[in-house]
Protein backbone atom coordinates (compact mmCIF):
# COMPACT_ATOMS: atom_id res chain seq x y z
CA UNK A 1 0.00 0.00 0.00
CA UNK A 2 2.44 2.23 0.81
CA UNK A 3 4.53 1.62 -2.27
CA UNK A 4 1.66 2.16 -4.49
CA UNK A 5 0.74 5.40 -2.23
CA UNK A 6 4.73 6.48 -3.32
CA UNK A 7 4.34 5.95 -6.79
CA UNK A 8 1.21 8.07 -6.81
CA UNK A 9 3.07 10.92 -4.75
CA UNK A 10 5.92 10.51 -7.59
CA UNK A 11 3.44 10.84 -10.11
CA UNK A 12 1.71 13.83 -8.73
CA UNK A 13 5.01 15.73 -8.45
CA UNK A 14 5.82 14.66 -11.82
CA UNK A 15 2.71 16.16 -13.56
CA UNK A 16 3.19 19.30 -11.15
CA UNK A 17 6.42 19.69 -12.24
CA UNK A 18 5.46 19.60 -15.54
CA UNK A 19 2.62 21.95 -15.72
CA UNK A 20 4.91 24.37 -14.10
CA UNK A 21 7.22 24.30 -16.93
CA UNK A 22 4.62 24.60 -19.83
CA UNK A 23 3.04 28.01 -17.72
CA UNK A 24 6.80 29.17 -17.31
CA UNK A 25 6.98 28.45 -21.66
CA UNK A 26 4.09 29.99 -22.57
CA UNK A 27 3.70 33.04 -23.86
CA UNK A 28 2.85 36.40 -21.65
CA UNK A 29 -0.29 38.07 -23.04
CA UNK A 30 -0.42 40.93 -25.39
CA UNK A 31 1.69 44.08 -24.07
CA UNK A 32 -0.56 47.63 -23.78
CA UNK A 33 0.85 50.74 -25.29
CA UNK A 34 -0.43 54.45 -24.64
CA UNK A 35 -0.26 57.10 -27.87
CA UNK A 36 3.21 59.54 -26.92
CA UNK A 37 1.39 62.54 -27.78
CA UNK A 38 4.96 64.40 -28.24
CA UNK A 39 6.19 61.79 -30.53
CA UNK A 40 2.70 61.38 -32.66
CA UNK A 41 0.83 63.28 -35.67
CA UNK A 42 -3.03 62.60 -37.31
CA UNK A 43 -3.22 64.58 -40.31
CA UNK A 44 -5.86 65.43 -43.13
CA UNK A 45 -6.36 67.02 -46.60
CA UNK A 46 -9.73 67.61 -48.41
CA UNK A 47 -10.23 69.02 -52.03
CA UNK A 48 -10.60 72.37 -52.23
CA UNK A 49 -11.96 74.74 -54.88
CA UNK A 50 -11.60 71.74 -57.04
CA UNK A 51 -8.19 72.61 -57.20
CA UNK A 52 -6.21 72.72 -54.25
CA UNK A 53 -6.19 70.88 -51.21
CA UNK A 54 -6.90 72.22 -47.23
CA UNK A 55 -4.95 70.17 -45.40
CA UNK A 56 -4.60 70.10 -41.23
CA UNK A 57 -4.03 67.70 -37.86
CA UNK A 58 -5.53 67.21 -34.54
CA UNK A 59 -3.47 68.28 -31.88
CA UNK A 60 -4.86 66.27 -29.21
CA UNK A 61 -5.66 62.51 -29.16
CA UNK A 62 -5.10 59.62 -27.15
CA UNK A 63 -5.41 55.98 -27.33
CA UNK A 64 -4.25 52.07 -26.84
CA UNK A 65 -2.33 49.61 -28.82
CA UNK A 66 -3.05 46.18 -27.27
CA UNK A 67 -0.24 44.21 -29.49
CA UNK A 68 1.08 40.80 -29.54
CA UNK A 69 3.59 40.47 -33.13
CA UNK A 70 3.44 36.61 -33.08
CA UNK A 71 -1.12 36.53 -32.76
CA UNK A 72 -2.43 39.40 -34.81
CA UNK A 73 -5.83 38.01 -33.42
CA UNK A 74 -5.13 39.35 -29.99
CA UNK A 75 -3.99 42.91 -30.88
CA UNK A 76 -6.66 45.58 -30.13
CA UNK A 77 -7.14 49.69 -31.10
CA UNK A 78 -8.84 52.22 -29.43
CA UNK A 79 -8.34 55.99 -30.39
CA UNK A 80 -10.10 59.05 -29.08
CA UNK A 81 -9.65 62.68 -31.06
CA UNK A 82 -11.00 65.96 -28.79
CA UNK A 83 -12.27 67.85 -32.29
CA UNK A 84 -11.97 70.92 -30.90
CA UNK A 85 -7.93 70.78 -31.44
CA UNK A 86 -8.51 70.72 -34.98
CA UNK A 87 -5.68 72.95 -36.33
CA UNK A 88 -5.70 74.30 -40.14
CA UNK A 89 -3.39 77.12 -39.57
CA UNK A 90 -6.31 79.48 -40.41
CA UNK A 91 -8.43 80.73 -37.06
CA UNK A 92 -11.21 81.68 -38.96
CA UNK A 93 -11.51 78.81 -40.52
CA UNK A 94 -10.94 76.48 -37.55
CA UNK A 95 -13.84 77.99 -35.86
CA UNK A 96 -16.23 77.25 -38.95
CA UNK A 97 -14.87 73.91 -38.64
CA UNK A 98 -15.74 73.65 -34.77
CA UNK A 99 -19.44 74.78 -35.90
CA UNK A 100 -22.76 73.69 -35.99
CA UNK A 101 -21.64 73.71 -39.85
CA UNK A 102 -18.97 71.34 -39.91
CA UNK A 103 -18.41 69.39 -36.66
CA UNK A 104 -20.39 70.95 -34.01
CA UNK A 105 -17.92 70.03 -31.63
CA UNK A 106 -20.09 70.93 -28.01
CA UNK A 107 -22.11 68.55 -28.98
CA UNK A 108 -19.97 66.25 -30.65
CA UNK A 109 -16.49 66.78 -28.71
CA UNK A 110 -14.83 63.29 -30.16
CA UNK A 111 -13.92 61.29 -33.12
CA UNK A 112 -13.42 57.59 -31.58
CA UNK A 113 -12.10 54.54 -33.13
CA UNK A 114 -12.53 50.79 -31.89
CA UNK A 115 -10.87 47.54 -33.39
CA UNK A 116 -13.24 44.80 -33.74
CA UNK A 117 -10.20 42.86 -35.29
CA UNK A 118 -6.80 42.90 -36.35
CA UNK A 119 -5.39 40.33 -39.51
CA UNK A 120 -1.77 40.23 -41.04
CA UNK A 121 -1.80 41.51 -44.87
CA UNK A 122 1.38 41.01 -46.96
CA UNK A 123 4.05 43.28 -44.64
CA UNK A 124 1.17 44.90 -42.18
CA UNK A 125 -1.82 44.61 -41.05
CA UNK A 126 -5.82 46.03 -41.59
CA UNK A 127 -8.05 46.99 -38.41
CA UNK A 128 -11.37 46.50 -38.89
CA UNK A 129 -13.57 48.66 -36.11
CA UNK A 130 -15.66 51.12 -35.68
CA UNK A 131 -14.93 54.83 -36.33
CA UNK A 132 -17.49 57.07 -34.80
CA UNK A 133 -17.72 60.86 -35.51
CA UNK A 134 -20.25 63.78 -35.45
CA UNK A 135 -22.67 61.16 -33.81
CA UNK A 136 -22.89 58.32 -36.81
CA UNK A 137 -20.86 55.06 -36.08
CA UNK A 138 -19.91 53.29 -39.27
CA UNK A 139 -17.39 50.29 -39.82
CA UNK A 140 -14.10 50.90 -41.15
CA UNK A 141 -11.12 49.33 -42.58
CA UNK A 142 -7.63 50.64 -41.46
CA UNK A 143 -4.98 49.27 -43.21
CA UNK A 144 -1.42 50.31 -40.91
CA UNK A 145 1.76 48.66 -40.37
CA UNK A 146 4.31 49.00 -37.23
CA UNK A 147 7.87 49.31 -36.46
CA UNK A 148 10.03 48.49 -33.40
CA UNK A 149 9.09 47.74 -30.56
CA UNK A 150 12.65 49.18 -29.48
CA UNK A 151 13.61 51.11 -26.40
CA UNK A 152 13.29 54.57 -25.42
CA UNK A 153 15.49 57.12 -23.88
CA UNK A 154 13.73 56.51 -20.33
CA UNK A 155 13.65 52.48 -21.02
CA UNK A 156 9.87 51.94 -22.69
CA UNK A 157 9.37 49.88 -25.47
CA UNK A 158 8.06 51.71 -28.10
CA UNK A 159 6.74 50.88 -31.53
CA UNK A 160 5.57 52.97 -34.25
CA UNK A 161 1.88 52.79 -36.06
CA UNK A 162 1.54 53.82 -39.83
CA UNK A 163 -1.73 54.19 -41.38
CA UNK A 164 -3.93 55.90 -43.83
CA UNK A 165 -7.73 55.33 -44.40
CA UNK A 166 -10.37 57.58 -46.29
CA UNK A 167 -13.82 58.37 -45.31
CA UNK A 168 -16.39 60.38 -46.69
CA UNK A 169 -17.36 63.38 -44.20
CA UNK A 170 -21.00 63.03 -45.40
CA UNK A 171 -21.39 59.49 -44.23
CA UNK A 172 -21.06 60.83 -41.09
CA UNK A 173 -23.87 63.97 -41.37
CA UNK A 174 -20.91 66.48 -42.44
CA UNK A 175 -22.82 68.07 -45.00
CA UNK A 176 -22.03 71.55 -45.19
CA UNK A 177 -20.88 73.07 -48.78
CA UNK A 178 -21.25 75.57 -51.43
CA UNK A 179 -21.59 75.80 -55.27
CA UNK A 180 -19.31 77.78 -56.86
CA UNK A 181 -20.11 80.17 -59.56
CA UNK A 182 -18.10 77.90 -62.23
CA UNK A 183 -19.62 74.92 -60.96
CA UNK A 184 -18.33 72.48 -58.82
CA UNK A 185 -18.20 72.92 -54.75
CA UNK A 186 -15.61 74.60 -52.31
CA UNK A 187 -14.92 71.72 -50.14
CA UNK A 188 -14.49 68.31 -51.52
CA UNK A 189 -16.51 64.82 -49.46
CA UNK A 190 -13.72 62.43 -49.23
CA UNK A 191 -11.35 62.89 -46.88
CA UNK A 192 -7.58 61.10 -46.42
CA UNK A 193 -6.39 60.90 -43.05
CA UNK A 194 -3.03 59.84 -42.08
CA UNK A 195 -1.81 57.88 -38.77
CA UNK A 196 1.71 58.61 -37.76
CA UNK A 197 1.62 57.50 -34.04
CA UNK A 198 4.25 56.28 -31.44
CA UNK A 199 3.19 54.19 -28.68
CA UNK A 200 4.90 53.39 -25.34
CA UNK A 201 4.19 50.64 -23.10
CA UNK A 202 3.54 50.69 -20.08
CA UNK A 203 5.63 49.39 -18.15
Amino acid sequence: MKSILSKQHKLLVVLLSFGAVLLASTPTSADEYEVDLAHSAITFSVDYMMISKVKGAFDKFSGTFVYDEKDPSKTKINGKIEVASINTNNEKRDGHLKGPDFFNVEKYPHITFESKSVKKKGDGYVAVGTLTMHGVSKEVKVPFSTKGPVKNMYGKNVISINGQLTVNRKDYGVNWNKQMDKGGVLVGNKVSIDLDVLVAGKE
